[in-house]
């Protein structure tokens, strides 16, 4: 049975189609997930609604069928969901940790009765992106750049989703232009981000410089980080291939 993931970009584009704030349906963008993912051509007039309703993870079921003004999560759900984004490992009681203890003050109660906003949502997807590169202490650093009030959605530097979508689409442009490691350097790749990432703020015209920077630095370390769980990746693939090898031997 085809399986598949989101990229970041992806769930990015979910998130704000969730929002209302992007032209596309959710099904319409798992669709093209789903295609892009398996690598299948699709025919003019076929539907493809038969092949993706029966691979969908359940937590995409409720994404699709939902029809009220904003969808909201459980933690539970949010678990779920991050773990349909590729190379992430989300877990329960990793996410109750956060926020219980770890983010306590950055995330807030559920604003959404018992289950969590869509904003909420995407500082967990950014946390779990940020715990790669940063500790706790730093992280929380971090998100005080951008986030006012957690308990204030209004006063935030920059929406939480639009933040996530930010650094999501400029790590899916830094692929897509190939700045890999194995054809740029380390600098190379920096010195791209950083001026994506100035760029993206720069709409940002009513903020001042002093929060346009904060902005423009949240979407770079998150970008960074992001690169940083992707060489770990690599490298535990590595190593489970040399141990498999010696194994054999």
């Amino acid at each position: 049975m085809l399986t598949f993931q989101l990229t970041r970009k992806e769930m990015a584009d979910l998130l704000l189609s969730l929002k209302g704030w992007s032209q596309k349906k959710p099904l319409t963008i798992l669709q093209e997930a789903w295609i892009q993912s398996n690598n299948i051509t699709v025919e003019e007039n076929k539907p493809i609604t038969e092949f993706i309703t029966t691979i969908l993870a359940p937590i995409f079921e409720k994404v699709i069928k939902y029809d009220k003004e904003e969808i909201a999560f459980s933690l539970n759900e949010i678990v779920a969901l991050g773990n349909q984004i590729e190379n992430t490992n989300f877990t329960t009681t990793a996410v109750q940790n956060w926020v219980k203890r770890d983010i306590k003050e950055m995330i807030s109660s559920p604003q959404k009765g018992k289950k969590y906003s869509l904003e909420q949502t995407a500082l967990l997807f950014l946390v779990e992106d940020l715990k790669t590169a940063l500790d706790f202490d730093s992280i929380r650093k971090v998100l005080k750049l951008v986030v006012n009030d957690p308990e204030n959605e209004t006063d935030d530097l920059i929406n939480p989703v639009q933040l996530y979508a930010c650094y999501s689409t400029l790590f899916d442009e830094i692929n897509r232009q190939d700045y890999s490691m194995k054809s740029r350097t380390i600098k190379e790749i920096e010195s791209m981000i950083e001026t994506t990432a100035k760029q993206m703020v720069d709409e940002y015209s009513h903020l001042t410089e002093t929060h346009r920077e904060a902005i423009r630095n949240t979407i770079i370390i998150a970008t960074l980080s992001v690169y940083t769980a992707y060489f770990q990746m690599y490298a535990r693939k590595y190593l489970s291939a040399t141990l498999f090898l010696h194994d054999l031997k």
